[in-house]
């Protein structure tokens, strides 16, 4: 399935979805077949520290150490992304393209801990039904870029949309100065 190439890049928003759950939101595309498509926004980090909700994970969990919103479908859910070196996968991780996987958080740290250079937990995720996702992608809503290891764990995660788009050729770069309130323009 052609979609399938969507595992693992970005979905950046468009200014056609200002205003909405997801207005200046990148998203990790985690998976997307036939049965829908699963992701995780990257850059919305809430205040509540990791350690408050998973003790174990905070001495892995990497800087500003806190709980990500991940998306609006099961908030009270945690979802895991590790960065890992190498090419062995550790145990309890499934990676989704080059160094980037999502770790069962019901592994033990000190089994997992060693092989991570990064890691985020997501409270909540991004969800499409079947076809959902590639009809929001032709009507306009959504960018597709390729993602780099580092995007879904840096610290600036608020400005991660600008910086995202800015590093895109041709005349995406130029999105990432659209203003935030294009009516004051």
């Amino acid at each position: 399935m052609a979609g399938a190439k969507l595992t693992g890049r970005l979905l950046v928003a468009t200014p056609q979805l200002r205003d909405s759950t997801f207005d200046t939101a990148v998203i990790l595309m985690l998976s997307h077949d036939d049965d829908g498509s699963l992701g995780v926004m990257v850059n919305r980090p809430t205040g509540t520290p990791v350690g408050d909700l998973l003790p174990t994970w905070s001495h892995i969990a990497s800087e500003p150490g806190v709980i990500f919103e991940g998306g609006p479908v099961d908030t009270d859910s945690a979802l895991g992304l590790v960065r890992v070196g190498g090419p062995a996968e550790p145990l309890g991780v499934r990676r989704i393209s080059g160094q980037v996987g999502v770790v069962d958080l019901d592994t033990p740290t000190e089994v997992v801990g060693p092989a991570v250079r990064g890691m985020r937990v997501f409270a909540g995720y991004s969800g499409w039904a079947a076809g959902q996702l590639q009809d929001e992608i032709d009507e306009g809503s959504w960018y597709v870029v390729d993602a780099e290891a580092t995007d879904p764990f840096r610290i600036d995660a608020h400005g991660l949309w600008r910086t995202v788009l800015r590093r895109q050729p041709g005349e995406l770069a130029l999105m990432a100065s659209f203003p935030a309130d294009p009516t004051l323009n």
